[in-house]
């Protein structure tokens, strides 16, 4: 009897490589840098085109409305098609977001670059967290959850202070970033190609449908604490990734983008951080723990506002950072290796769906805040309200983390 007649999956080998890992992440911070680049670069858009800061976190919305989209429509498509292919698609639709920046002439295609942006994060997100872990060899498990994760917060750290950087010391502030990117995702592609498939082919191939995300039964338990934390850590990125620069310029008097730029990176550079000190912490603390480090970071954001202070609002990011990497990484530990093989992808996308809720409802909430009681008074509400909600979600952690201990796997 032929085995490969009862047997509709073609296996793949292990892979056994360290190099497709890294390339894998290497791939996906390049991505996720692209989503950011605007980030410091708003207020010239602003004086360019001109428009209020309320437009900018609907230009913002209109990113996270293209992630959560993908996300809860093609959540299952790097199950059936496979990683790299859909790892592929995502670079395509980055570079085709940046050309859309280079060629920019008015809000049409800020518009559509956005939303080209978020199409490609929704499909990186899900895919290449799974992908950088799948192509790790088995005694370098751990190192490369911290990779994936990494390379996302660290990705979406570098897009600002890159296109900070240049838009402050080089010419063409909002082209050059662009252009630089555009030669980095070459890179990638070149990179990704070679790398080997981690989904088994399937005979004949199930039909491509849209699919919302569905969490297993049996990761519901795990999946609920870990949503909630990246909801809240998630939440503080918005702020940092839309309305920061402009709270800056208005509030604390700073015009330069490279300064910018760099306190964004700095709240994303200490979540790698704290995604790197978890397995220290380990999981089940971690999450209640960085939510209790992230409420006393926007406790300083907070103070930075009410005393405009630079310093405060810098140490804010790093410590809300650190919160937010504790939690983030060990809800993703956790949810990944409790999902079952074929519904990884998926179940991955449906933790990323609730994060990039808390990365867009509140932000637009502050924009429309902030034409009836200011910018600076809007970031003040903004802040409160995040200390409230992530010292609930971390006091419910510990309530009931201590009878139903979290582990990863």
């Amino acid at each position: 009897m032929c085995r490969g007649s009862k047997n509709p999956e073609q296996k793949i080998p292990e892979q056994g490589r360290p190099w497709q890992y890294k390339a894998a992440a290497f791939t996906f911070a390049v991505g996720m840098a692209g989503t950011t680049l605007p980030t410091p670069l708003y207020g010239l858009y602003q004086e360019h085109i001109g428009f209020s800061s309320l437009m900018v976190t609907v230009i913002y919305a209109t990113y996270a409305a293209g992630v959560i989209a993908v996300l809860v429509l093609a959540s299952n498509f790097s199950d059936l098609l496979g990683r790299r292919p859909v790892l592929l698609a995502a670079l395509g639709l980055s570079a085709a977001s940046g050309l859309c920046f280079v060629l920019e002439g008015g809000l049409p295609l800020l518009f559509t670059g956005r939303v080209l942006s978020g199409l490609s994060a929704g499909l990186f997100t899900g895919t290449a967290t799974v992908f950088v872990m799948e192509l790790a060899p088995e005694d370098r498990r751990g190192r490369a959850g911290f990779a994936a994760t990494a390379a996302n917060m660290g990705g979406l750290g570098c897009g600002p202070l890159l296109a900070g950087l240049l838009a402050a010391y080089a010419p063409w502030p909002l082209r050059l970033p662009y252009l630089v990117h555009l030669g980095l995702l070459v890179v990638a592609v070149s990179l990704t190609l070679p790398l080997p498939e981690t989904v088994p082919r399937r005979q004949p191939r199930p039909a491509l449908r849209p699919r919302l995300p569905h969490v297993p039964q049996e990761v519901r338990r795990v999946f609920v604490p870990a949503a909630l934390a990246a909801f809240a850590g998630f939440s503080m990125f918005g702020l940092f990734t839309s309305v920061a620069p402009s709270f800056m310029a208005r509030t604390l008097g700073v015009h330069d983008l490279a300064v910018s730029g760099a306190v964004v990176f700095s709240a994303f550079a200490a979540s790698t951080v704290g995604q790197l000190a978890m397995p220290r912490v380990g999981a089940g603390r971690a999450l209640p723990v960085g939510c209790f480090v992230l409420v006393v970071g926007m406790v300083f954001i907070g103070c930075s506002l009410l005393f405009t202070s630079l310093p405060l609002l810098a140490v804010g990011a790093v410590v809300s950072g650190l919160g937010q990497g504790l939690s983030f990484r060990a809800g993703m530990a956790a949810v990944s290796s409790r999902a079952p093989q074929d519904r990884r992808g998926e179940t991955t996308s449906a933790y990323f769906v609730v994060a990039y809720l808390g990365i867009s409802l509140p932000v637009i909430g502050v924009g429309a805040l902030s034409l009836a009681i200011g910018l600076r008074d809007a970031g003040l509400v903004f802040a409160a309200c995040v200390v409230v909600f992530a010292a609930v979600v971390g006091g419910w952690l510990l309530h009931h983390l201590a009878t139903e201990p979290i582990g990863t796997g």
